[in-house]
């Protein structure tokens, strides 16, 4: 298994697991939302990157993620927004796999922290992310 940034020609295989994670969250977009997300993966000026892991010349998995200034450090900070493995791939420590490579990647930008959310139902993916770094104690607000 490779993690590599998302390219171009990764669409067709990318579009089922997006729709794999919008539906694990219970979120329904626009197809105008969706094609803005694969624009700004696409885009090298983005801010918006993307990261997949491959196996067996097949995408297993995502990460999305936003390199985005702070006004609590000098240094910028990563938002891992989006995070998926497929179904049939999970329990192969990809999400592991990939939220290293997202570590790898903001240390190679010189992002100074890198942060996510996820659901409170989510407990299987909570406890690897118990491993990989640290709960605060946040509670978010949405308009």
């Amino acid at each position: 298994m490779i993690i590599r940034p998302i390219q171009t020609d990764d669409r067709g295989a990318w579009q089922p697991l997006w729709h794999g994670y919008l539906e694990f969250y219970r979120a329904a977009l626009t197809p105008e939302i969706t094609e803005q997300t694969w624009a700004a993966l696409c885009d090298p000026t983005s801010a918006v990157h993307g990261l997949v892991a491959e196996q067996d010349d097949q995408l297993a998995g995502l990460a999305h993620l936003i390199l985005h200034p702070t006004t609590w450090a000098v240094r910028p900070t990563c938002y891992l927004e989006d995070l998926y493995v497929a179904k049939q791939w999970r329990g192969q420590d990809i999400a592991r796999r990939l939220i290293e490579a997202v570590y790898a990647f903001a240390d190679e930008s010189g992002a100074g922290s890198v942060y996510w959310l996820t659901q409170e139902y989510n407990a299987p993916a909570r406890s690897l992310y118990d491993t990989l770094a640290h709960r605060t104690s946040f509670v978010v607000y949405q308009r």
